[in-house]
């Protein structure tokens, strides 16, 4: 059997890709509906699997194109984020054969095209692809790395990419002067389209090597939203992902976590810098204005627009740029809108790690640069 898989995320048709042809499907793959269109006129598929919200010609587009001017019968699949209704009833109007809601599992993609071709499923055959799911949206996480070779769990992240099959991680280098290059050159190998290394030749800090990884990643025109995550996994994915979620479904330009205490949450500190911290935000909340409880935690996830705007210039201190990412959405918005595109999200998890390399001195020191932040940007 032939199919045509046309979607503008590479990351979602390289999944399809291998997970159809691993079954023995003869697929090509398309990144535009105009190149899908000529593929299909030389290809002669018996499926096409299509995305609805592509740039330039969209997923109807190209089934009004098969169905009013090819006058073809072919099957179509449509595989989108989009959950308008109106925009499914117009798919089946101009007869569409199916309509799958992302994210969905790869094996859920391969049992509703058996189906239309009534084709028994060979439960077996899935067993290698369990839970591999295709995201709505494609999301690149930027990952600062110092000295990190001890402490790097290759294990957590490849299990991650593996079932969450529309997020690519950037592991930025910044300036280690252990193996942690090597590492996660290593770790990166048989999974290129999900993970990429960044080396930053000299050490600049973690909102440096944040704001190169941003930058980037903002350069990939599938991504629709960029974030970042410590190394250390202190925030667990589940919780990234949760971020994520909210993103979707909502107005917000940035979701961050808050590893503020709440029933039913695991939030872990060590006592002596939970004081410290609660000290710190006392005086970040005071500085920025703005109601928010939580501005450092490691965990952020932002429309990619918002990232461009807010990581174009370098950032004037190495720990606490994300206060400065805050006061920079304030300038640019106003203060009343700016506080109406930021959630701060509460974490259900989140563990200080051993061997972190913010010491207790370096608290001290913030306090320093929180007073020349609101000089900078009075």
């Amino acid at each position: 059997m032939k199919i045509l898989a046309i979607d503008d995320q590479q990351l979602i048709l390289l999944s399809l890709e291998k997970h159809l042809s691993d079954l023995g499907f003869d697929i090509k793959c398309a990144s535009s509906g105009e190149e899908g269109l000529k593929i299909f006129d030389t290809f002669k598929p018996d499926i096409v699997i299509v995305d609805i919200n592509m740039d330039g010609m969209t997923g109807l587009d190209v089934v009004k194109t098969i169905r009013l001017e090819k006058k073809s019968d072919t099957k179509i699949l449509v595989l989108s984020g989009n959950t308008n209704e109106d925009t499914i009833i117009d798919g089946f109007d101009l007869g569409i054969d199916d309509y799958m809601k992302k994210p969905v599992s790869l094996n859920e993609v391969t049992v509703r095209i058996n189906r239309i071709f009534g084709i028994k499923t060979n439960k077996s055959q899935n067993e290698t692809t369990k839970d591999q799911m295709l995201q709505q949206r494609c999301v690149g996480v930027v990952i600062p790395c110092y000295n990190e070779e001890e402490r790097l769990s290759s294990k957590e992240f490849h299990d991650f990419v593996d079932s969450n099959l529309g997020y690519h991680l950037c592991f930025v280098n910044d300036g280690s002067t252990d193996k942690t290059l090597e590492v996660l050159n290593t770790l990166k190998k048989g999974r290129e389209n999900n993970i990429s290394v960044y080396d930053c030749a000299q050490n600049g800090g973690k909102g440096e090597a944040v704001r190169q990884g941003v930058l980037h990643l903002a350069k990939d025109p599938q991504l629709d939203y960029i974030g970042y995550l410590d190394a250390d996994l202190s925030t667990d994915f589940r919780d990234f992902d949760d971020l994520v979620k909210t993103i979707e479904t909502s107005d917000f330009k940035i979701v961050s976590g808050s590893r503020m205490t709440r029933m039913g949450a695991n939030i872990a500190k060590e006592s002596a810098r939970a004081i410290i911290s609660k000290t710190i935000n006392l005086i970040i909340r005071t500085i920025l204005g703005m109601p928010f409880n939580d501005t450092q935690c490691g965990a952020k996830i932002m429309d990619k627009d918002i990232a461009n705007l807010v990581f174009k210039d370098k950032f004037i201190t190495r720990w606490i740029f994300d206060v400065e990412i805050f006061i920079r959405m304030r300038k640019h918005y106003g203060k009343k809108k700016a506080i109406s595109f930021i959630c701060e999200q509460p974490l259900k998890r989140w563990i200080h790690a051993d061997g972190s390399k913010l010491s207790m001195k370096d608290s001290v020191k913030i306090v320093g640069q929180l007073g020349q932040i609101a000089l900078h940007y009075r």
